[in-house]
């Protein structure tokens, strides 16, 4: 039983009429979990309309560090209100992306600090992009208190001194079609090293395709060989790797394929 703690399920990539077709095939692989992430108010919308429709999906709403210049009171109010549905788990992605600056910097950070507010208040955990922005990231997170909910440091990039202040936050790392590439060495050092009851695997599907598909449009079923790959640098079976990082996620967010 494997979870796809991260993917993108709706959008222009990927057509409604295909999502069924989609999950079919990761679930013919093992994949029973997605947790399904918006990117803004729209997307968001969608998404949760899907969570609430689809058995095995469950949602995480917010709007990406990418769309944080359409931040507003009333976006925050209509999350807030959409976060209040039992199949949403998560608020983000929210957090920094310095690599495209698609938002300016004061708006991303802005958003980023008004859904971390956003989810303490709520109570649900945090699903954190960071990319080109570690230290800035870390220390939104420390400022804003958000080891008070927790979350998820998704598509985990960077290395042990980050993922250290990360757990010491209560943070989960959880690692994507990254952790294939042989040339990723930090963040295989991390997946190999990071403590069991902390590691969750992903695909952020449609991107990040792992090996043996890298280069090519990514889905959910693929999240079965970054486990292979995450359970082969720490030792352990697949079947292990899949068991732990369902009890993981759980644990942090309190849904499991099963419930």
């Amino acid at each position: 039983m494997l979870v796809d703690a991260h993917c993108h399920l709706t959008g222009s990539h990927l057509a409604a009429d295909q999502v069924e077709a989609t999950l079919l095939r990761a679930k013919e692989h093992g994949v029973t979990g997605f947790i399904a992430v918006g990117t803004d108010l729209e997307d968001s919308r969608a998404v949760l309309d899907l969570a609430t429709r689809v058995p095995g999906v469950q949602a995480s709403l917010g709007v990406h560090p990418h769309e944080a210049k359409s931040w507003s009171p009333e976006t925050e109010a209509a999350l807030r209100l959409m976060a209040a549905d039992p199949s949403v788990r998560f608020i983000g992605e929210t957090g920094l992306d310095w690599h495209y600056d698609l938002s300016p910097r004061e708006d991303q950070e802005a958003a980023f600090r008004a859904q971390i507010r956003l989810a303490k208040a709520l109570r649900k955990p945090l699903m954190i992009h960071t990319r080109s922005a570690p230290e800035a990231t870390l220390r939104i997170l420390e400022e804003e208190g958000a080891g008070a909910v927790r979350g998820i440091i998704h598509c985990f990039s960077e290395d042990r001194p980050f993922a250290g202040r990360a757990l010491d936050l209560g943070f989960y790392l959880s690692f994507s079609g990254i952790a294939t590439f042989k040339k990723a060495e930090a963040v295989r050092d991390v997946a190999a090293w990071a403590p069991e009851d902390r590691i969750l695997v992903e695909t952020d599907a449609p991107f990040l395709a792992p090996v043996p598909y890298r280069g090519k449009p990514n889905e959910p079923g693929f999240v079965r060989f970054t486990a292979a790959a995450v359970a082969e640098l720490r030792g352990i079976s697949t079947e292990q790797l899949a068991e732990r990082t369902t009890r993981n996620l759980e644990a942090l967010c309190g849904w499991a394929p099963s419930s």
